[in-house]
C-alpha cells in the first residue's frame, strides 16, 4: 500500500467535516465548514448541493494545510452522512431535486398514503420503520412523483447524501443498508433488499432504486477533478459508508449486542446494537454498518437546536460582549440552569419543536412549556430543555428495555452537547445510568475513515478498525438518587402530557 491515511467526510445537517486517520486510527487532523439550506418555507428543507460540496472541498483543504497532510498519501474514502436526505439524479448524474432532509415536512399527505396503501403493520414487518414525512426518503419520493412529475420521468436514480457524495467522486451510484434502511422501501428485517411489493402498492418504479452496498464495499475509484486537483491521487478506492450514527457508534466501539451510545448535537440519538431483527414501533431501525447486527435508534429530532433556540431568542444579554464564543455562551447558559431547582418548579418541557420521530412519530407535534407559574423563571425554562431530553431519553431506554429483556445500566456519550456537565449529570440522574462522555467529539467522520479503512484493505474487518481508535474517556458522570421524587413526577407528566394533547397539534398546524 502506497498510501497510509484514510479520509472519512461526513455531511451533517449544517456542515461538513472531514477527518484524516493514520493505519491505526490515529486521527491526524479534522476540519469543519458550514453550508447553505434551501428553506423557502418552514416547511421546506433541502440541502443546497453545490455549497455542500464546496464546504467538503473546503475542508479538505483546511485538514491538509492546517496539519501539514500529504493528500497523496490518503490511501482510501468513506462517506458518513446525515439521514435520510433524499436527493433525485437524472441519467448523468445532474441532481434534479436537492436533498430533502429528514426535517422536512412537505410529504406529510405521501406518508399518509404510503401507510393506506401497505398497512402500517406490513410496512412494519418488512422495513422494521414507519412512513413520516422526511423521516423517510419514500415519502419524499412520492411527493416528487405527485408534485414534480418531470423531474420524477427524468429520474434515473433516486439516492441519500451518501449516494451524492459517492458519484460526484466516483461517476458511480449506490447506497448502503443502513441509509437504505430509512427508505421505507428495503427490506431491513431479512431480504436486504429492495421491496417489489412495497415499491407496487406505493407506486415507485424500483429501477429508480440505486445498487445496494453493503457498508465497507467500494463504490468506485476517485475520478473527481477538484480532489485530484487538491492533490489527492486518482484511482484511489471510494467506500460508500453510512449513516452519520450508524458510522459514529463504530467509532466508538457499539459493535457487537448490547452495546450502547449517545450522541449530543442538533440532534440526540439513543444507539443500541443487537444482532437479532427485533423491533418496536417506537424507534427507528436500521441495519448497522457492523454486518450481521441492527441498531435501534431513539431519534430526539430537536434537543440541541431547542436549547440553540433559546439561546438566540431569550439568552441575548448572556451573548452582549463580543468577545465570547458560543461555547462561552453555552457555559453561562448552563451555569443559570443549574441554579434553577430538579424538576424546574413544576415546568415540563416537550422538545417536539418541528415534529417528532422516535418514540411518536408525530410530524404535526411542536414543543410545549407545561405548568408556567408566575413564579417561573428564566432558569426553569433553561433547565426544562435540559431535562425534557433526559425524559425523552429514559423513555428510550425503557422501550429498549422492553424489548431486549435488558436494562441499560450504562452508556457512552458522545458529541458537542456531551461536554456539558450540568446536562449530562441532569440526564444520568433522570435515567438512572452511569456515563461516560468520550473526548473526541466528532466521531461520525472517524467511522467513515474506518469504513474506508477496511474497504481500502488498510484494516482486517471492522471490529480490528474500531478497536484501534482511542476511546479516551475525559469524563464519567455516575447517577445521584437525590433528586428521584422531583424527577419521577416530571416524567409522569412528560410521558402523559403528549397522549392527552396530540389531537390538538392538528388544530394549530390549519392556522400555518
Amino acid at each position: 500500500m502506497e498510501g497510509k491515511y484514510l479520509l472519512g467526510v461526513d455531511v451533517g445537517t449544517t456542515s461538513v467535516k472531514v477527518a484524516v486517520i493514520d493505519e491505526n486510527a490515529g486521527v491526524l487532523g479534522i476540519s469543519k465548514s458550514s453550508y447553505r439550506l434551501i428553506t423557502p418555507n418552514p416547511d421546506f428543507q433541502q440541502i443546497d448541493t453545490e455549497d455542500m460540496w464546496n464546504a467538503f472541498l473546503k475542508c479538505v483543504v483546511l485538514v491538509s494545510e492546517g496539519k501539514g497532510l500529504d493528500l497523496s498519501q490518503i490511501a482510501g474514502i468513506g462517506i458518513s452522512s446525515l439521514c435520510p436526505g433524499l436527493a433525485a439524479f437524472g441519467e448523468d448524474g445532474k441532481v434534479l431535486v436537492d436533498p430533502i432532509l429528514y426535517s422536512d415536512r412537505r410529504s406529510t399527505k405521501e406518508a399518509e398514503m404510503i401507510l393506506e396503501a401497505v398497512g402500517s403493520e406490513k410496512l412494519f414487518e418488512i422495513t422494521a420503520n414507519t412512513a413520516m414525512a422526511g423521516a423517510t426518503s419514500g415519502t419524499s419520493m412520492l411527493w416528487i412523483k405527485r408534485n414534480l412529475p418531470e423531474e420524477y420521468a427524468k429520474t434515473k436514480y433516486f439516492g441519500h447524501v451518501n449516494t451524492l457524495m459517492a458519484h460526484r467522486m466516483t461517476g458511480h451510484f449506490a447506497i448502503d443498508y443502513s441509509n437504505a434502511s430509512y427508505s421505507n422501501f428495503f427490506e431491513t428485517t431479512g431480504g436486504f433488499q429492495w421491496s417489489s411489493y412495497i415499491c407496487g402498492k406505493v407506486g415507485i418504479d424500483i429501477e429508480k432504486l440505486p445498487p445496494l452496498l453493503h457498508s465497507t464495499d467500494v463504490v468506485g475509484t476517485l475520478i473527481n477533478r477538484d480532489l485530484t486537483g487538491l492533490g489527492l491521487r486518482e484511482g484511489i478506492p471510494v467506500v460508500i459508508g453510512g449513516g452519520d450514527t450508524a458510522c459514529a457508534s463504530l467509532a466508538v466501539g457499539v459493535t457487537g449486542a448490547g452495546d450502547v451510545c449517545e450522541s449530543v448535537g442538533t440532534t440526540n440519538v439513543l444507539t443500541i446494537c443487537v444482532d437479532q431483527p427485533k423491533f418496536d414501533h417506537g424507534f427507528i431501525n436500521r441495519c448497522h454498518v457492523v454486518d450481521g447486527t441492527w441498531i435501534y435508534q431513539g431519534a430526539m429530532s430537536h434537543t440541541g437546536s431547542a436549547y440553540q433556540w433559546f439561546k438566540d431568542e431569550f439568552c441575548r444579554d448572556l451573548q452582549d460582549e463580543s468577545e465570547l464564543t458560543h461555547q462561552d455562551v453555552f457555559i453561562r447558559m448552563n451555569e443559570e440552569a443549574a441554579k434553577s431547582k430538579p424538576g424546574c418548579g413544576g415546568l415540563v418541557f416537550l422538545p417536539y419543536m418541528l415534529g417528532e420521530r422516535s418514540p411518536i412519530w408525530d410530524p404535526y407535534a411542536r414543543g410545549v412549556f407545561f405548568g408556567i407559574s408566575l413564579q417561573t423563571t428564566r432558569s426553569d425554562f433553561n433547565r426544562a430543555i435540559m431535562e425534557g431530553c433526559g425524559y425523552g431519553l429514559r423513555q428510550l431506554a425503557e422501550i429498549a428495555g422492553r424489548v431486549t429483556g435488558k436494562r441499560i445500566g450504562e452508556f457512552v456519550s458522545i458529541g458537542g452537547g456531551a461536554k456539558s456537565e450540568v446536562w449530562a449529570q441532569i440526564k444520568a440522574d433522570i435515567m438512572g445510568v452511569n456515563i461516560k462522555v468520550l473526548d473526541l467529539n466528532d466521531m461520525a467522520p472517524i467511522g467513515a475513515a474506518l469504513l474506508g479503512g477496511v474497504g481500502a484493505g488498510v484494516f482486517k474487518d471492522v471490529y480490528e478498525a474500531s478497536e484501534k481508535v482511542e476511546k479516551k474517556v475525559c469524563r464519567v458522570v455516575t447517577a445521584s438518587h437525590e433528586n428521584d421524587e422531583a424527577y419521577e413526577r416530571g416524567y409522569r407528566v412528560y410521558t402523559e402530557l403528549y397522549p392527552k394533547i396530540k389531537d390538538l397539534y392538528r388544530v394549530t398546524s390549519n392556522l400555518y
